[in-house]
């Protein structure tokens, strides 16, 4: 496996970013990997080296650049009463992001992509979890040219009253937009995903949305206190699936 860290500038500052590859040779097809709330750990990385290893160039950039470089934050604690004021920040960190930066970002992301020898040129994938299951969405209809499959893993505020809100570019989508939700989700109401269910519906985009009985908001990361191994395994095929049938 080949892995490094390089900065990539954008209007806003310098985005330390992380890349996963075979150590074979390229160009290999591309994902973007977006980082959940908690932000990019070694539990994430862990998560683009097995998308690597398959055969693709994973591409991690941390989302909080604008304000920290890297975060300390410990999931299973943070609603732990004594870590109150890590769960603040975390939420101070989230919240300062909207749609549109992180599209900003992106475009960054496909800048330096494009003079890198191991990735290939053209379609790409991407995935995204809860925070980024939105930025998945967005990014579908933003670059349609470009992102050919995107898998938005229990994903939260896919749909807002901001004019930047993801469900508004449903019609632009051209690939394979694939919606995974857990059964017990109080960041995915119902009524929101009724309203993605009807976009699809109305675009008549590739689009699907599956249920993953049991689980619970975050099912997939595996130190995670709500961690499923059935839907985590479950949703390991459906990545991979998406991204052979799509991208290569």
């Amino acid at each position: 496996m080949q892995e490094k860290v390089v900065d990539l500038k954008t209007k806003d500052g310098v985005m330390n970013t992380y890349v996963f590859h075979p150590d074979r040779p390229g160009p290999f097809p591309v994902v973007i990997f977006y980082m959940d709330s908690v932000g990019v750990r070694e539990e994430l990385s862990d998560m683009c080296r097995r998308l690597a290893t398959v055969g693709y160039y994973v591409i991690m950039p941390n989302m909080y650049y604008r304000m920290v470089r890297c975060v300390d934050l410990d999931a299973n604690r943070l609603w732990d009463p004594a870590c109150a004021d890590k769960l603040e920040f975390m939420w101070k960190l989230n919240r300062h992001l909207t749609n549109t930066m992180v599209m900003e970002d992106t475009q960054a992301i496909f800048d330096f992509l494009a003079n890198e020898p191991a990735a290939r040129q053209g379609k790409t994938g991407c995935v995204g979890y809860c925070m980024s299951g939105r930025y998945v969405y967005r990014a579908m209809g933003v670059f349609p040219d470009r992102m050919a499959a995107g898998a938005s893993v229990y994903g939260a505020r896919l749909v807002t009253d901001q004019p930047d809100s993801a469900h508004l570019v449903t019609d632009k989508i051209e690939g394979e937009i694939y919606f995974a939700l857990a059964e017990h989700d109080h960041y995915a109401p119902p009524e929101m995903l009724e309203q993605v269910s009807r976009a699809i519906k109305t675009t008549g985009i590739n689009g699907r949305m599956e249920y993953y009985p049991e689980a619970e908001h975050g099912f997939a990361f595996p130190t995670r206190r709500l961690y499923h191994k059935a839907s985590t395994e479950r949703h390991w095929e459906r990545l991979f699936d998406l991204f052979q049938r799509n991208l290569n």
